[in-house]
């Protein structure tokens, strides 16, 4: 899924365990209780996203665009956020 084009979608509560999100456009996505552990967002644009109790332990958020994101709750565990944009 590098660089697919998700924005708006919603993945509320979706197994993305793992999943390679490198670059994916992810803008106001419903992304709330998703389980994102070990994903790779490295680089995606998640402005605007709902990531409310995500679980994001051990993600690669380097890169990634979470202006606007709500993290409310969401687990960071050990989430690598090199340069993120917030």
């Amino acid at each position: 899924m590098r660089g697919a084009d998700l924005g708006g979608g919603d993945l509320s509560g979706a197994n993305l365990k793992m999943a390679n999100l490198n670059r994916a456009r992810l803008m106001a996505a419903d992304l709330r209780d998703a389980d994102l552990v070990g994903a790779n967002l490295s680089g995606a644009d998640l402005r605007g996203a709902n990531l409310t109790k995500a679980v994001l332990t051990a993600a690669d958020l380097r890169d990634a665009d979470l202006d606007g994101a709500d993290l409310s709750g969401a687990d960071l565990q050990t989430a690598k956020m090199t340069n993120p944009k917030i």
